[in-house]
């Protein structure tokens, strides 16, 4: 493929840019037998921007291969079919590639297209070629400012060359040509305010925008500022320009030193009056206002050794502010002659006058008044006793009068009528004794207020603070408390004592802590007192004493200067306690009172022996009703089945409900399970050994079927009992049931009865079952 140009005069001038063919598919022989295709660089088609011929023919593309049937053209790649669209077409039949609209290379600098040659079925004949189209620039953008208006400041007396500010402008245009080559110039120059100055004072570099000064004479107190006009232009400064202003202002420096205006000054102040102006003083300064450079700080260099007088500037006029902040007194000093210097805030630059620092005189005329009388000290303090004797001298010569005028003194403020006053030598003396818990007194310490009055014409009057400070006398005797109370008889017990404690209407230090003492030998023999911490002791037996009332006189002490202390007689009842160290009834005491394993044993013991008397009245109770012929099947624990006898015993207050047999089986069988005795106060004593609201073990319901078990039968009654946690403890007194008065049964000491056992007939048990089998035996004759 080549690539060429037509040969109209519309493109004569473009044929140094572009060649005439272009051939992106040329191939070279190689050896005479194949052909090997071969790369061709390219060159860019070069279009300038803006161009008005539209449409264009730029370049024709040809393949240089012969074909025997059409070849078509196709282009594709931005401004073609990709965005920006329609910039370029080919002739699909010439291969002539054309620019449709004027090119802006600010937009797109360079076109990258793809050229293919293909049949018309749409097969390609060629591998696709590239083609990149170049935008050239035209002088088509003025340069632009950065701002329309650019500020700097240059110090005042600045020197030729010194740097202000910098400027900066911008082009569009295509960097590497000239016509973005920029030069700036300064084209106009006005002074703030005008025509101040008019030689030309500013410079600038033409290629990087530095703004400079050019000559000397810059003055603020002359010249504010200065407005620049700067131009900015292309192609070298030949091409398009803009335009903008710079405005520089003047700084002031501080080389003007304030200076007084007046120098002398007259101004008079009244005598003991503190905190009050008495004149203005002015300097003036020729640098700028509001700037540390203008304003001013005044000094009272001389004449002011007490410090009565200070000086402060006016923040707004600059004027110094002349004020008495301590009371001057016309008869020591009539007048004052003041010496004051005035400096700027900044320091001066070494470009102002070397002149002395600026000074002024003000003289002070005190004027005399009427003063008033004047107390020695305010507030007046005094300390003393609260138990001062009356006519006790507290204070004396507690003021003066200035003028040397005659003096009355009064008491303004004296809540409780404690004080008096000498109304002509203001001596204080005590009325009376003061009282430290009185509600005016706070702290310990009593207010009043004293007044004093000149008698000159005036009668000025002066009033002071009166601050009596009370100390604290011990004149209240502590008192113990309580005066009644229990303790256990047990000595050895560590809650065993009665806390005793006082109370003292003295305030510290003539207070706690208290000392308590016992100081009958007798009482200390058998009682101690043992001291808790400062305000409680403890009272307790040294011996085990017995159950009673005890008088007991206990000594408490204060701790005051001197001492004080009071006797208090103790009713203390001493009785019998518990575990929880709390006394208890005489009975509940008994049940309750721990005894030792020796006293368990002989419980256990005695049980034992209870029971086998039991096992003998019960063979003598069958012998008695063997002698009474009582009727065959008619025996006393005669049952009509083999169900537990205990299952037909019926209630013993039941009345009518059974025959007297029966009740007395329910009386013999009830021995073997004993009960409690209850205590008097109706309240069951529980067991200290097993944890509580434990279930109880279960007990023989049934008796065994062979009589001679029953000693077993009871045991296990026995055990069951002694290992319960909800029967009372194993020292509780134990007693059998009652069956109450009248029971038809009788006493078991009538089983004994004065028939002997040959007048009994004992046949009638071997009717009852094999329960009594043996018990038949027995009593056999045979």
């Amino acid at each position: 493929m080549y690539l060429g140009s037509v040969g109209s005069s519309s493109q004569a001038g473009r044929e140094d840019l572009n060649p005439v063919v272009l051939y992106p598919w040329r191939q070279r022989s190689s050896g005479g037998l194949s052909r090997v295709k071969r790369d061709w660089i390219i060159p860019p088609i070069r279009v300038l921007e803006n161009s008005k011929q539209v449409p264009e023919n730029l370049v024709q593309i040809k393949s240089d291969k012969i074909f025997t049937g059409e070849v078509i053209y196709k282009l594709e790649g931005p401004g073609v079919d990709q965005d920006p669209k329609d910039l370029f077409e080919i002739d699909d039949k010439t291969g002539w590639i054309r620019s449709m609209i004027p090119l802006d290379r600010e937009k797109n600098r360079s076109f990258t297209l793809k050229a293919f040659a293909l049949s018309p079925s749409g097969e390609r004949l060629e591998n696709p070629s590239t083609i990149e189209i170049v935008v050239l620039d035209q002088n088509d953008n003025r340069p632009n400012f950065s701002q329309k208006e650019f500020a700097g400041s240059v110090s005042e007396f600045s020197v030729p060359g010194t740097s202000v500010m910098s400027v900066t402008a911008t082009d569009a245009d295509d960097p590497t040509t000239d016509n973005a080559i920029l030069s700036y110039s300064i084209i106009g120059q006005e002074s703030i305010p005008p025509l101040r100055i008019n030689k030309t004072m500013f410079g600038i570099n033409n290629e990087t925008g530095a703004i400079y000064t050019r000559d000397v004479g810059l003055d603020w107190e002359v010249v504010k500022g200065f407005r620049l006009t700067l131009q900015v232009a292309d192609m070298s400064g030949m091409g398009l320009i803009s335009l903008a202003n710079a405005v520089i202002h003047v700084t002031d420096i501080n080389n003007n030193p304030p200076r007084f205006a007046p120098d002398l000054y007259t101004m008079s102040a009244v005598e003991n009056k503190v905190d009050f102006v008495i004149g203005w003083v002015n300097a003036t300064d020729n640098d700028e206002p509001g700037t540390g450079n203008w304003e001013t700080k005044y000094t009272i260099a001389k004449g002011n050794p007490s410090r009565n007088f200070v000086i402060r500037t006016d923040p707004v006029t600059n004027e110094g502010i002349l004020s008495v902040v301590k009371a001057l007194d016309y008869e020591t000093q009539e007048v004052y002659t003041l010496t004051l210097t005035v400096e700027n805030v900044n320091p001066l630059s070494i470009k102002a006058p070397k002149d002395p620092v600026s000074s002024a005189t003000v003289v002070v005329t005190v004027v005399n008044e009427n003063e008033a009388p004047r107390f020695n000290k305010d507030p007046i303090e005094i300390v003393v006793l609260e138990s001062v004797d009356p006519g006790t001298v507290l204070a004396s010569n507690i003021a003066y009068d200035p003028d040397n005028a005659k003096l009355k003194y009064d008491i303004l403020r004296d809540p409780e009528g404690w004080l008096i006053i000498n109304h002509e030598t203001g001596e204080i003396i005590a009325r009376k004794p003061f009282n430290v818990r009185s509600p005016h007194v706070k702290n310990n310490i009593y207010n009043a207020v004293i007044r004093v009055t000149d008698t000159d014409a005036g009668g000025i009057s002066t009033t002071a603070s009166l601050v009596i400070t009370l100390r604290e006398t011990n004149d209240f005797f502590p008192q113990l408390f309580p005066r009644m109370g229990t303790v256990c008889s047990e000595s050895g017990r560590e809650t065993s004592g009665l806390f005793l404690s006082a109370v003292d209407e003295d305030l510290p230090p003539h207070a706690e802590p208290f000392t308590f003492q016992l100081q009958d030998i007798n009482v200390s023999a058998n009682w101690t007192i043992i001291q808790v911490n400062e305000t409680h002791a403890v009272l307790r037996p040294l011996v085990e004493l017995e159950t009673g009332e005890y008088a007991v006189t206990v000594l408490v002490t204060d701790s005051g200067t001197p001492s004080l202390g009071a006797y208090a007689q103790v009713n203390v009842t001493v009785c019998l306690c518990g575990k929880d160290g709390e006394c208890k009834t005489e009975a509940a005491a008994i049940f309750g009172t721990r005894v030792g394993v020796s006293f368990i044993a002989v419980l256990v013991i005695m049980a034992s022996i209870a029971l086998l008397l039991l096992l003998l009245l019960l063979a003598v109770a069958v012998g008695n009703c063997r002698r009474h012929h009582m009727k065959k099947g008619e025996g006393l624990l005669v049952g009509e089945s083999d169900e537990d006898i205990r299952d037909n015993v019926l209630n013993y207050d039941e009345q009518g409900g059974g025959e007297e047999d029966e009740v007395r089986q329910h009386n013999m069988l009830q021995l073997a399970e004993p009960s409690y005795l209850v205590t008097s106060s109706g309240k069951q004593p529980l067991r200290k050994d097993y944890p509580d609201n434990l279930p109880s073990p279960s007990y023989p319901r049934k008796p065994p079927a062979d009589p001679t078990d029953i000693e077993d039968f009871i045991n296990d009654g026995l055990e069951a009992a002694d290992h319960d946690p909800n029967v009372p403890p194993y020292d509780t007194a134990l007693i059998y049931d009652y069956e109450s008065d009248g029971s038809l049964a009788g006493s078991l000491s009538s089983i004994a009865s004065a028939s002997s056992d040959g007048d009994q007939d004992y046949d009638y048990l071997n009717d009852w079952g094999p329960r009594f089998k043996k018990l038949a035996n027995m009593y056999d004759p045979r």
